[in-house]
């Protein structure tokens, strides 16, 4: 994972902390130097030493805005700094603390040995001989330790800092996976509500349009019609056109682009109790159709199920009447609760061609396989031997 860049004020107040813990050191070292007897030339060595200690923090503070190029050597001159100003206990923390943040053993093994080093050159040879601060070996040891101490919580607060960026790291990353994914599942389901939608359409449009189509061929190619017949037919037209623009209405309703209440339910789906409308429509057309229910009158089906059964009634006697216009269809109906229900649509295919020119073939009998996999069932179609036209469709019929 890239290291994140901090704002400028978070880097700015970085600068500001290990300047004023330098700041403090030295104040502290200069009040503990300055108590004890000195003499006059001691005192001259003593001021000169604090100075060149405040100095050499102001250099190695400039350094930290190298650290992220070259985050070891900036850390290991720091490190070095440290032996002889106490002002460079600031900077220097900074800087291991952000070598330490990229979370290598071998640098900050390496700015160890430095800085360790280091403490170790200060209490036994540059502050007894240049600070006058005489102390036995426990002074010495115990200013190791600390110093060692001082730089393992450098360390820490390096380890810390990467993982508290690597934490939000993750959570962000996370975030926009859940946005995308939350984006991804808003348009499947937009794709969904589409694709219903457009079978809904085609269910409710295709068999009304056909009978208009049917009754319009038939005013233009047949001239022995009276008026009686011709004014029986622009009413067919006329009321299949109302009725087919009244569903268009309802299958529309879904898309309520005016913001209507979610509750608001959407008309009930026809099922196989309307069955006998749909074939006497059919009839009206000019079909003979007949329909063999296998005794299933008067049955409750489940209502997936007798909205898909009769979506695939709808569609084959589209189908027929547009393929095959005049020629007599059976639908049969058979089967029991508990096992499927077979749907039967069986026509000759006829010699005849519709007046009226066809859409593509096969987008209806395609949605009405798409229907039937949604409803765990199958469909087949296509001719037979004896020269006729068979749409069987297989839908399981819970108890």
């Amino acid at each position: 994972m890239p290291e994140l860049l901090p704002r400028p004020w978070s880097r700015v107040w970085r600068y500001l902390l290990a300047a004023a813990v330098g700041a403090a050191a030295w104040c502290a070292q200069t009040a503990v130097v300055l108590s004890g007897p000195l003499t006059q030339p001691q005192q001259d060595v003593v001021g000169a030493v604090l100075v060149l200690d405040l100095l050499c923090g102001a250099v190695v503070l400039a350094l930290l805005p190298l650290r992220r190029r070259h985050p070891l050597l900036v850390a290991c001159l720091t490190s070095a700094a440290c032996a002889v100003s106490v002002a460079s206990t600031g900077p220097a923390a900074l800087a291991v603390a952000s070598m330490a943040a990229r979370r290598q053993r071998v640098p900050v093994a390496v700015a160890a040995t430095v800085f360790l080093t280091g403490a170790v050159v200060s209490e036994s040879l540059y502050r007894p001989r240049f600070l006058f601060a005489e102390g036995g070996v426990f002074e010495s040891v115990g200013g190791v330790v600390l110093s060692g101490a001082f730089f393992a919580a450098a360390v820490v607060a390096g380890y810390y800092v990467a993982a508290r960026r690597e934490l939000v790291g993750s959570l962000s990353e996370r975030a926009l996976t859940a946005e995308r994914e939350q984006a991804l599942t808003a348009r499947v389901a937009r794709d969904a509500e589409r694709n219903r939608i457009a079978r809904e359409m085609h269910d409710v449009l295709a068999h009304r349009i056909s009978m208009v189509a049917l009754h319009a061929g038939a005013l233009t190619y047949r001239e022995d019609l009276d008026r009686r017949q011709t004014a029986a037919a622009a009413h067919t037209i006329q009321e299949n056109a109302r009725l087919a623009l009244a569903e268009l209405r309802e299958v529309l309703g879904v898309l309520r682009a005016d913001g209507a209440a979610e509750d608001s339910a959407e008309p009930p789906q026809p099922t196989l109790a309307q069955l006998p409308a749909l074939l006497a429509d059919a009839r009206e057309a000019g079909s003979a159709v007949r329909l063999d229910n296998g005794g299933l009158v008067g049955r409750q089906f489940p209502e997936t199920l007798s909205r898909t059964a009769f979506r695939i009634v709808q569609e084959a006697l589209t189908n027929a009447r547009r393929h095959a216009p005049g020629e007599p269809v059976v639908v049969r109906l058979s089967g029991a609760a508990g096992g499927v229900l077979e749907v039967e649509i069986r026509n000759p295919l006829g010699d005849r061609v519709s007046a009226a020119p066809s859409p593509s073939p096969g987008v209806g009998l395609l949605g009405l396989s798409e229907r039937a996999a949604l409803a765990g069932g199958t469909v087949t179609h296509g001719p037979r031997p004896d020269g006729s036209f068979v749409v069987t469709a297989r839908l399981p019929w819970q108890s």
